[in-house]
């Protein structure tokens, strides 16, 4: 089992920056790639970035030039940078850890008004 803690989440003005932390405690010896997803209001989760243990970066292209998805192994920490803030960037955000199944953190909300 993976457990994963995210925070940094809160309520940004448009254009705006946040950073959001994600630690993986429990069975992270199997982790192959960690990252975050987010759901907006009424709508389904959807991928925002990847990151796999060689340092392989995938974004969404809603977030690409804005977003930079980095991880501290010795940490065993994913953060996501989010610069240029927009109120489409409206979620809660999921931090993600691949391994021999899918673990889930609980969610941080992250708020920018329009």
């Amino acid at each position: 089992q993976v457990h994963l803690v995210e925070s940094g989440g809160g309520l940004v003005q448009p254009g705006g920056s946040l950073r959001l932390s994600c630690t993986a405690s429990g069975s992270i010896f199997g982790i192959n790639a960690m990252g975050w997803y987010r759901q907006a209001p009424g709508k389904q989760r959807v991928l925002v970035a990847t990151i796999t243990n060689d340092g392989s970066t995938n974004y969404a292209d809603s977030v690409k030039g804005r977003f930079a998805i980095s991880r501290d192994n010795a940490k065993n920490t994913v953060y996501l940078q989010m610069n240029s803030l927009k109120p489409e960037d409206t979620a809660d955000y999921y931090c993600i850890a691949i391994s021999h199944g899918y673990y889930w953190g609980q969610g941080t909300q992250v708020t920018v008004p329009s």
